[in-house]
């Protein structure tokens, strides 16, 4: 058994489309250990990933570190496995692929830069954080026609007319 820590470089392409992720090149810590069995080598590790991307209810950036755990065999060349078994290849194993999908897997499918995130104004896209008190008084559009007439600037002779017609339909 070997025990082995590393800082490597995140691959191309780690991450969920580009809600979040781990970006290009920033550095991931490894810790993994090596054991020896009968079919190969049993890769166990832990890796600690960077994140950015951004909250999906308001839009504002968010930067995360997730932890993975992973843990694959890799077998030996001349070993009758499956076609899809990993296999070692002149003693050395390419972890890339089991790196991406177990931390893949492990990102949150909505991140929200906190749970009680209020999102943002579904009218004028204002933040929500930053105004809690922030409405609009919405009237139902049905109405829509009857609001512009009782409101615009001549509203009062109307209601003026409105009330001369009752008097003219009570006598």
């Amino acid at each position: 058994m070997l025990k082995v820590s590393r800082t490597v470089p995140a691959p191309v392409d780690m991450g969920v489309a580009d809600v979040i992720g781990a970006p290009e090149g920033v550095p991931i810590r490894l810790g993994v250990r090596l054991e020896a069995v009968m079919e190969g080598v049993l890769v166990t590790g832990v890796a600690q990933v960077p994140l950015t991307g951004e909250c999906v209810r308001c839009l504002e950036p968010l930067e995360r570190e997730l932890t993975v755990r992973f843990q694959e065999l890799y077998v030996y060349p001349d070993t009758d496995a499956d076609e899809d078994a990993l296999r070692l290849q002149d003693d050395l194993f390419d972890l890339e692929p089991v790196l991406r999908d177990a931390t893949v897997l492990a990102l949150p499918l909505s991140p929200l830069c906190r749970e009680d995130c209020p999102g943002l104004c579904s009218e004028c896209g204002a933040l929500l954080a930053e105004d809690p008190d922030h409405s609009h008084e919405l009237a139902d559009p049905r109405w829509a026609k009857l609001t512009s007439i009782f409101d615009g600037p001549s509203a009062e002779a109307d209601v003026d007319g409105a009330s001369g017609a009752d008097e003219n339909q009570e006598k």
